[in-house]
């Protein structure tokens, strides 16, 4: 199978993820500085969540470009991805109203443990598919990266549940520090 309808198809979904999560955002009631003070938590918030679908996207891109074959379960774990990212417009918009609170606090941190889950699948399926030669499985075979996230997903549960919601977001957004640089063997290896 062609993976180029399954990344254009992927590109697709995270730009109107992006696109509704924007619209979640609405202007200041009014035009000074101090308008400003009563949106900050969703501006926050939203920027976190669009810096998330952008490393996604960015990493999904690097991925795909080690990939050679591609087949179904590797479409049905790449649509279970994406799939994960469109609950991220909502989950990001109950925070933005309520980032004090446990309940959507702990909502965000799930959606964003499911698609970390997600794209470990996705990552192992197309290992899976493009065989135990291939150079993906070289570069992900020591690839703790996705086990460290989905652990730090985990302890922000743990204490946002236990101690305060914040938890949730620090260490999520902890973990975002890791993916921002694509990695770069994947660079090198594409340039060979």
């Amino acid at each position: 199978m062609s993976k180029s309808r399954l990344e254009a198809f992927t590109d697709a979904v995270i730009a109107i993820v992006m696109t509704i999560l924007v619209l979640e955002l609405h202007q200041p009631t009014t035009d000074t500085l101090a308008g400003l003070v009563g949106i900050e938590k969703k501006l926050f918030i939203y920027v976190v969540s669009f810096v998330m679908l952008a490393i996604y996207w960015n990493n999904h891109h690097h991925m795909f470009q080690l990939v050679h074959k591609i087949n179904g379960r590797v479409l049905w774990a790449n649509n279970f991805f994406i799939f994960t990212l469109t609950l991220v417009p909502f989950a990001t918009a109950w925070v933005g109203d309520f980032i004090d609170s446990l309940v959507p606090q702990l909502t965000y941190g799930i959606v964003t443990l499911i698609a970390n889950c997600a794209y470990l699948i996705l990552t192992k399926e197309l290992i899976r598919a493009n065989g135990k030669e291939s150079t993906l499985r070289e570069l992900f075979q020591r690839y703790n990266k996705s086990y460290i996230t989905i652990f730090l997903n985990l302890l922000g549960l743990a204490l946002g549940w236990l101690i305060h919601p914040y938890f949730v977001l620090v260490l999520n957004i902890s973990s975002l520090i890791m993916w921002i640089i694509p990695d770069r063997r994947i660079e090198n290896k594409y340039k060979e």
